[in-house]
């Protein structure tokens, strides 16, 4: 298969060139995403040189890999993403500034983080660029896989219109849907994608532990509990959660419940039941709005209340 470079006649001269600089997980994902998509990947910007050069060579064209002190290499690309971590991305934005990296023409600045606004791209703004904020709601563990799960993904976009435009044109050409929230909702934004992600992995970790503690190897315990998530977000995908809602609290079994938190205390998991006890609270609540018996809810509600005063 011969390679696309940037004078490969396969290229898509309508698509903007791009640089990114982070070239972590989500960055190394984005560049094999957007060339696959025919957008010119100028330059991968890592802190080491070894790293840009790793993500660089998954592209098929002729891109520049530049280390964090050569920012001052950087290409005058179409579209500049910064995917590099939150805390590091007002950084990044001053010395881009301050190495005037406008070139004379109004280029686009998106960051990538879910959490931050495109307020904090402020230095870049004031030297007359377009800035913005794309973030995917995809969880991105390596670049090839990362890059196709980016395809037909949804994406938060906010930023000023020149930089919505920009971005949401990348939506497109990614076959995804792109949605957009008032800045300051950001972090509210961010905080939820992190339930059902971040915090769905730590809460697998924790029945994985759970099942260890009933005798089973993790790695039984893992080959077990992913066919009941599968089967949830299959429920999830049909139906309101109320009614996805299965198991004890769906039923408002209360000595089930009991014998849940019972098995907890013995085994001294003060910080699995504390969690029980939350998650329950929440699923008595989902309960109730399909009728399930509502004293039995009740009884069941206070249950979890005592015992999240006895394991504070």
């Amino acid at each position: 298969m011969p390679s696309k470079t940037r004078n490969s006649p396969s290229s898509n001269r309508n698509r903007p060139s791009v640089s990114i600089i982070g070239a972590g997980r989500l960055g190394s994902a984005l560049a094999v995403a957007l060339e696959n998509a025919d957008y010119q990947i100028d330059a991968v910007i890592a802190r080491r040189l070894a790293k840009a050069r790793q993500t660089s060579k998954l592209l098929d064209g002729e891109t520049l890999p530049l280390d964090e002190n050569q920012l001052s290499r950087l290409p005058a690309s179409d579209i500049n993403i910064i995917s590099t971590p939150d805390d590091q991305i007002p950084v990044v934005a001053k010395r881009l500034a301050d190495l005037g990296f406008t070139k004379g023409k109004r280029q686009v600045f998106l960051h990538t983080s879910g959490a931050l606004s495109s307020a904090v791209l402020s230095p870049l703004s004031a030297t007359g660029a377009s800035v913005g904020s794309l973030h995917p709601l995809i969880a991105v563990t390596e670049p090839k896989t990362g890059a196709r799960a980016l395809r037909q993904a949804f994406w938060c976009i906010e930023g000023d219109r020149a930089a919505v435009k920009a971005a949401r044109r990348i939506v497109k050409n990614l076959d995804g849907h792109s949605f957009s929230i008032e800045p300051d909702k950001k972090p509210l934004y961010h905080a939820a994608a992190v339930m059902v992600s971040g915090h769905m992995v730590a809460l697998f970790d924790i029945a994985i532990g759970m099942l260890v503690k009933s005798g089973l190897s993790r790695k039984i315990a893992r080959e077990i509990l992913l066919p009941l998530i599968q089967s949830n977000a299959r429920n999830l995908a049909g139906v309101d959660t109320a009614r996805a809602l299965t198991g004890s609290f769906a039923r408002g079994d209360l000595a089930t419940v009991e014998r849940h938190l019972r098995a907890m205390a013995d085994n001294g998991l003060k910080e699995e039941t504390a969690l029980y006890s939350i998650l329950g609270s929440r699923s008595v609540e989902l309960a109730k709005r399909v009728g399930t018996d509502r004293k039995a809810l009740k009884r069941i509600k206070k249950l979890l209340q005592e015992s999240q005063t006895h394991t504070k």
